[in-house]
């Protein structure tokens, strides 16, 4: 075990390919809600119909150019990385974020799958900290790999010396 302090840097592992279609999922889903939100009334309403039928062109469009981009713009950025001294991500896709969070500062490592994330095989690892700035989330593995890698940041932590705080 390297005992470098850790530094700012670009994490190297991408996200499994198949978030693209994950984020790209969740993205149309919310595109369809948020449309039929002024097509509905412009079905019932017969005055005001021209501005939710606009309304519903400009949403859905919006909705359709976001969901077409941001999934592989995300894959671009999404990077992750597990040392022996940190766990290392980027993020966003708007607004990126760069984070390092030294082995002795994590607290909990937790996975999770949510309905979606189980039809593409994907899950997420939480790595919370004593940090203000809130846990660290590495979204889009696969399954299997977000195990092994929570299992070994259990097992690294353990082995590290601090007091997590």
């Amino acid at each position: 075990m390297t005992t470098d302090a850790p530094r700012l840097r670009p994490p190297h592992h991408r996200v499994d390919r198949r978030a693209i279609r994950w984020w790209t999922t969740r993205s149309l889903a919310v595109t369809v809600v948020l449309t039929a939100v002024p097509l509905v009334p412009a079905i019932i309403w017969e005055p005001p119909r021209t501005w939710f039928l606009l309304a519903t062109a400009v949403v859905g469009g919006v909705g359709l150019l976001i969901t077409v981009l941001m999934p592989q713009w995300r894959y671009r950025v999404h990077r992750w990385e597990v040392t022996d001294t940190a766990v290392y991500t980027s993020s966003g896709w708007i607004w990126q974020e760069w984070r390092v969070a030294p082995m002795s500062r994590i607290q909990t490592v937790d996975t999770a799958r949510g309905p979606l994330q189980r039809v593409f095989g994907l899950s997420s690892v939480t790595v919370t900290t004593a940090s203000a700035a809130g846990p660290i989330e590495i979204t889009g593995l696969d399954h299997v790999r977000a195990t092994e890698v929570a299992e070994q940041l259990t097992e690294t932590t353990q082995a590290t010396p601090g007091d997590a705080t």
